[in-house]
Parts: C-alpha cells; structure tokens; sequence
C-alpha cells in the first residue's frame, strides 16, 4: 500500500469512498432512504479541504486506479490537520486488512511531530470506528456535540493520550 498526497482533482473520489463507506458501516445512522447521501455538499467540503491550507490529506489508490482515472477508486482517504484527524475512511472491501489502523497512526504521529496531542471526532453509533480508535489508545475526553450531518447524530470527541510512540 503506498499512500500518496490527495489532489485538487480526488475531490470526487474522496466523496465516492466516503458515500461507499458511509452506505454501509453507518445504514442504521443515516438510513439512506430516509437521509440520501449528501453527493454535493460532500463534494464541495472535499474541495474545500483539499484546498485549505495547514490540512494533510493522503490517499491510497484501489485496484487499477489513481483516483478518478477510471480504476476502482481509492481504498483509504486520512485527513488531518496540525491537532486533529478530521477525516477517515476505509473502502469497505478493505475492511479488516490493517488500512485503517495505518492512516490512524501515519496521522497521529505527525500531530505528535507537530507537538501536539491528537484529537478526532467520531460518531457515538459508530462502533466499527470507535472500537478501532479504543483499540489505538484513543480515550473519550467526555465532550460531545451534534454532527453537521440530518438527523444530526452525537459525536463524541477523542484524545489520544499516552507515549509519543503510537
């Protein structure tokens, strides 16, 4: 797997893996009969991120493709920025194989190269994230907030706390 730097350009995969992510870890938060994928506005926060400056974003392309090029698009997208990992997705049929576990860490450890103690967001319903993110030594700091996203579900805000060494 080799992570490469998001472009200008990926705005439209990074959506596509997000929606094929969202569509089923999280069908019983955001039913898509009852919440429809949001395609543009998602589209244009991927463009906004990707053109903000002080935010890392690196991807890894699936099989037969560099983004939108046709192939299989992307396997994995991280984000992040100088104190938190703002944004993460697996291709589900990369689930399980360790992706996840390596963009947490590749993000986590250039926060902490930075100085800082990493933070992420995460939804309370989202077990399959949150068991991961348990799992990596992430800890709830106890505040929570509604998602931007209908019909606004809690999201629980996580520290990772601990050695440098992630």
């Amino acid at each position: 797997m080799t992570f490469r730097p998001a472009r200008a350009d990926d705005a439209a995969a990074l959506r596509d893996l997000e929606r094929e992510a969202n569509l089923v870890g999280l069908a019983h938060v955001f039913p898509a009969a009852d919440f429809p994928f949001p395609d543009d506005a998602v589209l244009a926060r991927w463009q906004q991120v990707l053109a903000e400056p002080g935010v890392v974003v690196e991807v890894v392309d699936g099989p037969g493709g560099d983004g939108g090029d046709g192939g299989e698009g992307l396997d994995v997208f991280v984000a992040h920025d100088a104190t938190t990992l703002r944004h993460l997705a697996v291709h589900p049929r990369r689930w399980g194989t360790g992706l996840a576990r390596v963009a947490v860490e590749r993000a986590a450890g250039r926060i902490r190269a930075g100085g800082q103690q990493p933070r992420l967001w995460c939804l309370a319903a989202n077990d399959r994230a949150l068991g991961l993110y348990l799992h990596l030594g992430w800890e709830p700091t106890g505040v929570e907030q509604r998602s931007e996203w209908t019909p606004y579900p809690v999201e629980r805000e996580l520290v990772l706390r601990g050695s440098a060494d992630v």
